[in-house]
């Protein structure tokens, strides 16, 4: 299990743990609608100082994402930058060495990537980043939620392949399983044996959701011969044959900047990884075509086809897809969460002062068996059906 982050001395700066949160100090909450007190508490003024020369800085805005505390800070010469603590369990310079590294990779071919450098203090580390141009229209918009507009899919497509072709060249070895990690699936039962080994907490954690006696003594999840994963979708010998390619593992819209003109910035490498180009494809798909919040509620998933057509358009006029490629981006579309999904679980398990058993259970029901199931269902095969059409036709 890795190590919880040790609370520092009390008084009004603690970050270690949140207290009585005021509304605009509340963070989405796991899988349902509505705010929440954090797992930690938000940034503080005086916890920043040390890290800046001068006064204290000021906080201008906060983040409403869960997994981490982030603010807008303005310092004391005027210069704004985005601050992001993380307990070092989670990341410390060494794991965030390769991510930092592929940005200024993608910077160097002309992605527009703002700069960043880290910082340790106590049990803590602080990304500080550029603040980066453009408009930050999606800020308060759930991370799985569609674009504004066909214009801004358009957009992200064709931004997407250009970080692709930007990507190339860049060796950095696989990241290995840790929490909020990303990482390429293409068998289900590979992947979470895999992630088990090396995260056994994670698989204590699966056997006990499953009464499949005979893995669960393993400590390891049923094989996914039922349901929750659809037959014939272990596409490993066709991505065998694709280029591996760092990529960016969670692209949506508020990981990017806007202006009228498009895409200006764009943000939050946490999740990259080496996978191959299409894997971030179907990733992207999957983070704004579904409506997931309503799948989980047994609603409909309300399909963005007309986005995903325009997204796919944009990508495939700056970077055709080959032919396998083309044939794979269906198959995979139902496997892109799997190992991120446990990265999620793991983090619930073992990153928070407390551990979020709560959470842990509803990535787990909603989301790693919750978006198989859907995609083995008749509205998940019609989804993969359109998908491979678009994608035949726009790419």
């Amino acid at each position: 299990m890795t190590s919880r982050p040790v609370a520092p001395a009390g008084g009004s700066d603690d970050p270690a743990r949140a207290g009585d949160e005021s509304a605009s100090e509340q963070v989405f909450a796991m899988g349902e609608s509505g705010l929440t007190a954090p797992a930690f508490s938000p940034l503080t003024p005086g916890e920043l100082k040390p890290l800046f020369a001068g006064a204290a800085p000021v906080i201008e805005w906060r983040s409403r994402r869960p997994l981490s505390s982030t603010a807008r800070v303005r310092l004391s010469d005027g210069t704004r930058v985005v601050v992001k603590r993380m307990p070092s369990a989670l990341r410390d310079p060494a794991t965030l060495a390769p991510e930092h590294a592929f940005m200024n990779h993608l910077r160097v071919q002309g992605i527009p990537i703002p700069r960043v450098r880290t910082a340790e203090h106590g049990e803590f580390t602080y990304e500080i980043q550029e603040l980066g141009a453009g408009e930050d229209r999606y800020r308060d918009d759930f991370s799985w939620s569609p674009y504004h507009s066909v214009a801004d899919a358009a957009a992200a497509g064709a931004m997407l392949a250009r970080l692709h072709l930007a990507a190339v060249g860049f060796d950095a070895p696989e990241r290995p399983p840790h929490p909020l990690v990303a990482g390429l699936c293409t068998d289900p039962d590979a992947a979470v044996d895999r992630y088990v080994a090396a995260r056994p907490v994670v698989g204590r954690f699966l056997a006990g959701q499953h009464p499949d006696a005979t893995r669960a003594q393993a400590g390891l999840p049923p094989r996914s011969t039922d349901a929750a994963f659809p037959a014939g979708s272990k596409p490993a010998a066709a991505v065998a044959t694709l280029p591996a390619l760092w990529t960016h593992n969670d692209w949506h819209g508020t990981n990017l900047l806007w202006s009228d003109g498009g895409i200006t910035s764009v943000l939050d490498f946490g999740l990259a990884n080496r996978t191959v180009a299409v894997f971030d494809i179907a990733t992207a798909i999957e983070r704004f075509a579904i409506d997931w919040l309503s799948v989980a509620a047994g609603g409909p998933a309300r399909v963005q086809a007309a986005q995903l057509a325009a997204f796919l358009r944009g990508y495939g006029e700056i970077r055709p897809l080959h032919r396998v490629e083309r044939e794979v981006l269906p198959d995979l579309f139902p496997l892109v969460h799997i190992v991120y999904e446990l990265s999620e679980i793991d983090y619930f398990l073992t990153i928070p002062p407390r551990r979020q058993v709560r959470n842990a259970r509803i990535a787990y029901r909603n989301y790693f068996l919750g978006r198989s199931v859907w995609a083995a269902s008749a509205e998940g095969k019609a989804f993969t059906t359109m998908l491979r059409r678009l994608t035949a036709e726009c790419c």
